[in-house]
């Protein structure tokens, strides 16, 4: 049996193993192992399943709807050592440099926002693509919670033997509580429909108990702005998310929606809504200290009782829960 391999971030980035008609997962994963150097131990086949879960190690192949090209995390002990390495020596020494844009959000929504041109794309992405539905239902007066994924929920460049090596710590919590505190939530990525649906089913955001995820929206639901000063980029319109067709007394709109991402571009057309988050880098490192999905779960709390959030400045959110601890020690 012949098994197409895709190796994310990987070299090589695509190959073929052979392996017996009786095989395992474990004795693909040993072929691949010879292909990479990548120990069959570090090696995560991310679209190999039995159901909802993993196919684990003993499954024989022939019991699994092997599809056309196997999806691959791993890294060579060596690659994973040496990351380690700078890792610490960065977090020692160097600032950490963000290939964002400074924008202003009163200039963004003079260039952006209320451009034509920019309106006239968005409408006509609202008419050629939709937001995929995940089975969470969406609640009558819930507000809306947007979310990246990488560099926000994890860090997809670290290498890692595991998922939860690279979730962003408190990331199940913080989910948690959000849901609770009645936002429905979307995941929208600047990727594939295919991989954000692997990514998030490798954290166990889909299949999450506690929560719900109601929709997936990618790349295809942005649009390309561009501007003096910045020139071309692409960014998430919430105006596409805000067009979707709910069900009956769902309502999603500037009042009631925050968008949180480690590039603030993305939201240049909405920037009184976007939420700048610290981005998630290092991850075996950074892992140990980072507590931003903490604080903004005490955010999204704090902020869950307003009926309308455009009277909030979220760049200045660490600001308000500061003042509302202030008045509850008072």
């Amino acid at each position: 049996m012949r098994v197409a391999v895709r190796w994310s971030g990987g070299d090589p980035a695509n190959f073929e193993v052979t392996v017996d008609d009786d095989a395992t997962v474990s004795d693909l994963k040993r072929a691949i192992e010879s292909v990479t150097n990548v120990r069959a131990s570090r090696v995560k086949l991310l679209n190999l399943r039995l159901g909802a879960k993993l196919a684990e190690d003993g499954a024989p192949l022939a019991s699994i709807k092997v599809p056309k090209t196997v999806m691959m995390m791993g890294a060579r002990d060596s690659v994973v050592e040496a990351m380690r390495e700078l890792e610490a020596l960065a977090s020692a020494s160097a600032p950490t440099f963000e290939d964002d844009l400074d924008i202003d959000a009163s200039e963004a929504a003079v260039a952006c926002e209320r451009d034509p041109r920019f309106l006239e794309r968005l409408a006509k992405r609202v008419e050629s693509h939709s937001m995929k539905f995940t089975g969470g239902e969406p609640r009558v007066g819930a507000k809306m919670l947007v979310l990246d994924i990488d560099y926000t929920l994890f860090d997809h460049r670290t290498p890692a033997e595991s998922a939860s090596e690279i979730a962003r710590p408190f990331l199940h919590e913080f989910l948690t509580r959000a849901h609770q505190a009645n936002f429905d939530i979307v995941i929208w990525s600047a990727t594939s429909l295919k991989w954000i649906e692997l990514k998030l089913s490798e954290l166990g955001v889909l299949t999450h108990t506690d929560y719900k995820i109601i929709g997936l929206l990618d790349s295809t639901a942005m649009i390309t702005v561009e501007t003096e000063k910045y020139g071309v980029f692409n960014c998430k319109p919430l105006g596409f998310l805000f067009s979707q067709k709910f069900p009956e007394g769902v309502r999603y709109g500037p009042h009631n929606t925050v968008m949180f991402d480690d590039l603030s571009r993305n939201f240049v057309m909405n920037p009184q809504l976007g939420l700048k988050i610290r981005p998630f880098k290092n991850a075996h490192t950074s892992r140990h200290t980072d507590v931003e999905l903490l604080r903004l779960a005490d955010y999204i709390e704090a902020i869950s009782t307003l009926d309308d959030f455009r009277q909030l400045n979220h760049n200045r959110w660490e600001h308000y829960l500061a003042t509302m601890d202030k008045r509850e020690r008072k």
